[in-house]
């Protein structure tokens, strides 16, 4: 079972802490300490939700595959972005949030200063090489006083972290396995986003990265 004592370790003096601004900051391998339960947990979510391509509200496909898990799913379709109780593609709920998810998001959100969040969403998004994330702000919550905890895994990304308006330039944060990205508070709006994938290979997820999203949605 994962630890909130393993989480709040002293870190390696290579990877440490990298704040981005007022709310926001980078740990750096702040997921490696268990990384088998998390790998592990994402395939057992997965075989119960598969990875698909959702919609957008302008007919578009996505290019990023995506599944969910905990009491709410964000998805897509011509209805528009929401959070819903239930996987559209089987009728039933979401697969439960893994124990090892919700202690690693609060611990990574206790690490970056804010304290007893929990998650009700986690956004489970598979990139492949050449896939991007554009420019958005995460505004489909009830609560922007809580935080977003965004974990890393597999191949290595450049995160966009931009500031209030769509048009403010973005900073290029380059990721990689185990970092997790926290961001709220002053921050909490800021637009974000990942540049296109370079082809790339992880010993444990191949040609790809996984992304964990969590967020108190409902």
């Amino acid at each position: 079972m994962i630890t909130t004592d393993l989480f709040s370790a002293v870190p390696d003096p290579s990877r440490q802490d990298e704040p981005l601004c007022d709310g926001a900051v980078v740990l750096r391998g702040f997921a490696l300490a268990n990384e088998p339960p998390l790998l592990q947990a994402i395939d057992t979510i997965a075989a119960q939700a598969p990875f698909r391509h959702l919609i957008t509200p302008g007919g578009f496909r996505m290019s990023v595959g995506m599944t969910n898990a905990g009491p709410l799913g964000w998805v897509s379709d011509r209805r528009g972005y929401r959070y819903d109780p239930i996987d559209p593609d089987s009728g039933m709920p979401w697969p439960p949030m893994p124990e090892a998810f919700l202690e690693l998001a609060g611990a990574a959100a206790a690490r970056a200063g804010f304290a007893r969040f929990v998650p009700d969403a986690c956004l489970i998004n598979r990139y492949a090489p050449g896939t991007r994330l554009t420019l958005h702000q995460d505004r489909d919550e009830h609560d922007f006083e809580q935080p977003i905890v965004s974990v890393s895994l597999g191949i290595p990304a450049v995160f966009l972290f931009g500031g209030m308006r769509r048009t403010d330039r973005p900073m290029r944060v380059p990721l990689a396995h185990g970092d997790v990205v926290v961001w709220g508070g002053p921050a909490r709006l800021r637009y974000h986003g990942v540049l296109p994938l370079k082809p790339n290979h992880h010993s444990a997820l191949g040609e790809c990265r996984i992304n964990l999203t969590f967020r108190r949605a409902g």
